[in-house]
């Protein structure tokens, strides 16, 4: 018998809630009974007029928004696969995810449609998307309006889906130069929440405001749990920290969650006053390292406010640790660390051969729950390494301490966190070694006063040649993403110091920007 479908969660609020207004986007207020008919109509739609069936891709490219809320929630209706695209994806990305995934269908906002029609414009090869379907009203690129679409077709809802069908397709970022694509069923989705709903309080009276990005991991609970709890949902389209505590303070926002780094630009923009986050009950953060100073200010300025942080990863449809309000008001070494475990969740530090290591050892962050993504797509090799020996191996090293509190101490694979991105350093490397000019290069993260850290790259330049700092960032523009790309740029005369082993010994580059300061992932 099926439980772990979103089914179950939502059409009984929408019965419940029927006449409230639940979802609140600028000009836009929308019922429970609206959104539960634009959500069967969309699903309608999506098979009779776009030819989408239960497994079949749908991509999406836009800002935050009731009707991105709406393609989720047709996903987890079972009407299709949801893709939603990384907004900061270069051109050349872009196009390897939508024919990696086959998606044939995508839906655009008035942001990015240009941008999506340039990519599909310089692929190789004929576009494989057959509708473009533009969300809101603009002179842009498209086939048919979101709205023209919902209003042609009745509202029925498709068959309840079962527990093993895939939902959601998340591509992240991925070591060898090419996102990986995280396939996710509905049970892993539902445990996530449910697992998350155990430490977290969903009610009625809660104001959420969306203002991560809903094409992050880290958005799932907004999405999933405040509808079918039948509280509010507010929508801030992009991020802006004046901006923000406008519109937490206009409508009493209650909860939100937000990067350490979204935290700081609004605690520091010159027209923040205390009282706009008055409202606010619950702080959710995550994604990247919490600056002390940061979080002392938050503590100091807010007293009763429930501070919570989540760590996990796309894989994990995305929680794996938790650190409470109670933990936070404790203090003390337990701000460094990343939480304990949820409920359901089993994590394991290992050494190199898979063998656990005794607490306070540190080796890799090795996890166990029924909340992980199906595999990789079209990626089996990468997906029997991800899970060998029966646990998932986050890349993350770290030590769990003897009251079961994980501490993330480094990146395995050099990752490095920016302003809540994830970069792998080994995919900006890549694209700067292309450069005709360079003979060596290695990318690490320094210190950031805003953004946690900041890409570098150290470049070794070929006997003879020459090139600026602008030209080895443009270069690299040209193939990635503008997150991905160094901030900065240091060319060395002498060849990198290397290992035994003929690795680059990135913890020596490293350490002259981070002396005297700790480079934790909390």
């Amino acid at each position: 018998m099926r439980e772990l479908v979103y089914t179950r969660g939502l059409l009984p609020a929408i019965d419940r809630y029927a006449d409230k207004v639940g979802f609140i986007d600028s000009d836009y207020r929308g019922t429970y009974a609206q959104h539960g008919d634009r959500v069967a109509r969309l699903c309608r739609a999506l098979s009779t007029e776009l030819g989408i069936g239960p497994s079949d891709r749908f991509a999406v490219m836009a800002t935050n928004s009731h009707q991105y809320l709406e393609l989720y929630h047709a996903a987890f209706m079972g009407a299709g696969v949801i893709n939603p695209l990384n907004l900061r994806l270069a051109g050349k990305e872009l196009d390897y995810i939508v024919r990696d995934s086959g998606t044939e269908v995508v839906f655009v906002d008035a942001f990015f449609a240009e941008l999506f029609a340039r990519a599909m414009e310089a692929s190789d090869g004929p576009s494989p998307i057959r509708h473009v379907v533009l969300i809101g009203d603009a002179d842009v690129p498209h086939d048919i309006k979101y709205e023209d679409l919902i209003a042609s077709v009745d509202p029925v809802y498709p068959d309840e889906p079962e527990e093993t069908d895939p939902v959601v397709l998340m591509y992240t970022g991925g070591t060898t130069g090419l996102p990986k694509g995280v396939l996710v069923e509905h049970r892993a989705e539902m445990l996530n929440l449910y697992h998350v709903a155990m430490v977290l309080d969903f009610d009625e009276t809660a104001v959420f405001m969306h203002q991560t990005p809903m094409f992050h991991a880290a958005s799932m609970g907004g999405i999933l749990g405040i509808p079918s709890a039948g509280a509010t949902t507010l929508f801030m389209p992009l991020f802006e920290p004046a901006g923000a505590a406008a519109l937490i303070e206009a409508h009493k926002v209650s909860q939100t969650v937000m990067v350490p780094t979204m935290i700081g630009m609004v605690l520091n923009h010159p027209e923040f006053r205390r009282e706009q986050l008055d409202s606010l009950r619950v702080l959710t953060y995550g994604a990247s390292p919490m600056p002390a100073a940061i979080l002392d200010s938050l503590l100091a300025l807010y007293p009763e406010l429930d501070i919570t942080q989540g760590y996990g990863m796309t894989e994990s449809s995305s929680v794996l640790t938790w650190l409470g309000a109670a933990d936070h008001r404790i203090g003390g070494d337990r701000l460094r660390s990343a939480g304990r475990p949820l409920p359901g969740v089993v994590l394991s530090i290992q050494n190199e051969d898979g063998t656990e290591v005794d607490k306070g050892q540190t080796g890799e962050v090795c996890a166990k729950s029924g909340n992980y993504m199906r595999e990789y797509w079209n990626k089996p090799e990468a997906t029997a390494e991800a899970f060998a020996g029966g646990w998932y191996h986050t890349g993350d090293a770290g030590y769990i301490d003897s009251d079961g509190f994980l501490y993330l101490v480094d990146r395995v694979k050099d990752m490095i966190v920016t302003g809540g991105e994830n970069v792998y350093s080994a995919e900006v490397e890549s694209a700067i070694s292309k450069h005709p000019a360079v003979q060596q290069v290695a990318v690490i993260g320094i210190p950031h006063d805003t953004w946690g850290e900041q890409v570098h790259a150290v470049v070794v330049l070929r006997s003879g040649a020459e090139a600026t700092e602008a030209e080895i960032v443009d270069f690299a523009r040209e193939q990635i993403a503008g997150y991905k790309c160094p901030k900065s740029v240091e060319f060395r005369d002498d060849p990198l110091p290397l290992s035994g082993a003929m690795k680059v010994l990135k913890r020596d580059l490293r350490a002259p920007y981070w002396e005297g300061q700790e480079r934790g992932v909390n």
